[in-house]
């Protein structure tokens, strides 16, 4: 998982879900797990 200042790129990536949990910015893919990110 990356932590990354701006999500914009990857909620682009097909099959990639934003979610907010614990004030946090999450971005997880099943299709593709390598673009697991993090904001926050």
């Amino acid at each position: 998982m990356k932590v990354r200042n701006s999500l914009r790129a990857l909620k682009k990536v097909p099959g990639s879900q934003i979610v907010r949990r614990r004030g946090r910015t999450y971005v997880i893919n099943k299709k593709n797990p390598r673009m697991k990110a993090r904001q926050g």
